[in-house]
């Protein structure tokens, strides 16, 4: 059986206190094509979330927009009552159609206490250990979001709250309202935009959860450095790209996600998959844009 060496992988406290493995599982593509409804081969989705624990993998993200509400529902099904689990989801996001690229925001107060009373019934449980803001909502009052947030914490609906695709100065501003214990921001070694967020975060003990985080770009094409490497460890390219995110800032909790097990077990393996401080080097330096943090401090 496959399974995480927790020595790799390591171990990181959200909010201070939920003790996980670095090593997550992201949620979103167990759903249908488009994160929209039901998966194409549901009895193999459920088996996915099945061998989580098996593998050593305890922290699983998800959101109410997946699906949407497919994700929560079969993570429910398939983990409930999630003992040794950390089950993060995630709301402010509406899906009005299949359609790529259609995810409204809404960050009206009341919808978002709708959003976590809704994902509470869905995953059947009193609170939920990390609800993350899927996105700031330009059309209202950040610090409005954040005040329903620090409600939700008053009022016992959830534990700890998290923030996705924000800026330095955004986490600064919630966390004068509520402590940030979390950040899901896009990055991978060919999109590394958000530096200062990572560094930000590193420097305040605050989990960086990368999504899309396997991404290797030309570095992984016949002949690049991660496909040289791959080769020279008998790995894949996205187990170099999960070695060099581990190994990046002991912050980050990377979030691969599929809907096969055998890719699920592939992602799990490449914890195994370890860098020399000159390897890790290398692929930083080919990785590292020169305008480091100015699309970060935007």
């Amino acid at each position: 059986m496959t399974q995480i060496d927790a020595g790799l992988s390591g171990k990181f406290a959200i909010g201070g206190d939920i003790i996980i493995n670095r090593l997550g599982f992201g949620a979103m593509r167990i759903t249908g094509p488009g994160i929209w409804g039901e998966p194409e081969d549901r009895p193999e989705a459920l088996r996915v979330l099945k061998r989580l624990p098996e593998v050593g993998v305890n922290f699983v993200d998800t959101a109410d927009s997946y699906g949407p509400f497919v994700s929560e529902e079969l993570i429910a099904e398939a983990l409930h009552p999630y003992e040794g689990l950390l089950i993060a989801t995630k709301g402010g996001l509406v899906r009005p159609g299949v359609t790529q690229g259609e995810w409204p925001r809404v960050g009206d107060p009341n919808y978002l206490g709708q959003c976590v009373r809704m994902s509470l019934r869905r995953l059947k449980i009193e609170r939920i250990d990390l609800w993350q803001l899927h996105r700031i909502d330009g059309k209202v009052p950040q610090d409005e979001q954040f005040g329903a947030i620090r409600e939700f914490i008053d009022q016992g609906f959830i534990r700890h709250a998290g923030l996705s695709q924000v800026t330095v100065a955004q986490i600064e501003a919630a966390r004068k309202v509520f402590p940030v214990a979390t950040v899901q921001n896009r990055y991978s070694l060919t999109d590394r935009a958000d530096e200062a967020v990572l560094d930000y975060c590193e420097a305040n003990g605050i989990g960086f959860i990368p999504w899309y985080p396997l991404a290797a770009g030309d570095l992984a094409k016949p002949g690049g450095m991660v496909d040289r490497l791959a080769k020279a460890k008998d790995a894949t390219p996205g187990q170099i790209a999960l070695a060099w995110m581990l190994k990046r800032s002991p912050v980050m909790l990377p979030i691969p996600g599929t809907s096969r097990l055998t890719h699920l077990e592939e992602n799990v393996a490449g914890v195994a998959v370890a860098l020399t401080d000159e390897e890790f080097a290398e692929l930083d330096a080919a990785s590292l844009p020169d305008n480091r943090y100015h699309a970060a401090a935007e």
